[in-house]
């Protein structure tokens, strides 16, 4: 077994020792920066589905507050969530989820931090709890739900500054 204070990554940041061991990459050497993450997705429904939830007329509760929570509480717990990621102090997490047209939900996360490594995944996870607890809240009436779209939007900071999906 090698010993776990030898630095045996190669040079650059890779998922893969010396060895083509995973391990976590080391970020300790860059810079700690201001970072933000936008991420989107939507849930699609039947229209009698969100006019229930409009009217707060789901036996669970409220769905989309309940699904804020959820959305938001998935982002601080990303790194236990998704193998070889940061933990990361979490500066800020907005969740929206916003009913549009007659059948759909839209959801938005923005995560932002301060450090080495950005938080693309935060935001990604949030969206994903969210529309999942949607579904897992709505699901007696409607089984036909679909997750759609799931996509980061917008990051800012690091090395590569700003990214805008087209």
């Amino acid at each position: 077994m090698s010993d776990p204070s030898e630095d045996s990554a190669p040079a650059g940041l890779t998922h893969f020792d010396a060895e083509g061991r995973a391990v976590m990459v080391d970020v300790s050497g860059k810079p700690e920066t201001a970072r933000l993450a936008i991420a989107r997705g939507r849930v699609v429904m039947a229209p009698a589905t969100l006019e229930t939830i409009r009217a707060g007329g789901i036996g669970k509760g409220d769905v989309l507050g309940v699904a804020r929570i959820a959305g938001i509480m998935a982002a601080k717990r990303t790194a236990e969530l998704i193998p070889l990621c940061h933990p990361l102090a979490l500066s800020s997490v907005k969740l929206d989820l916003t009913p549009a047209g007659p059948d759909t939900v839209e959801i938005e996360a923005r995560v932002k931090t301060t450090g080495p490594t950005g938080v693309e995944m935060e935001a990604l996870t949030a969206v994903s709890v969210a529309a999942l607890t949607v579904y897992d809240m709505c699901k007696a009436i409607d089984r036909g739900m679909r997750i759609e779209a799931i996509r980061l939007a917008r990051k800012e900071g690091g090395k590569s500054g700003v990214w805008e999906a087209s």
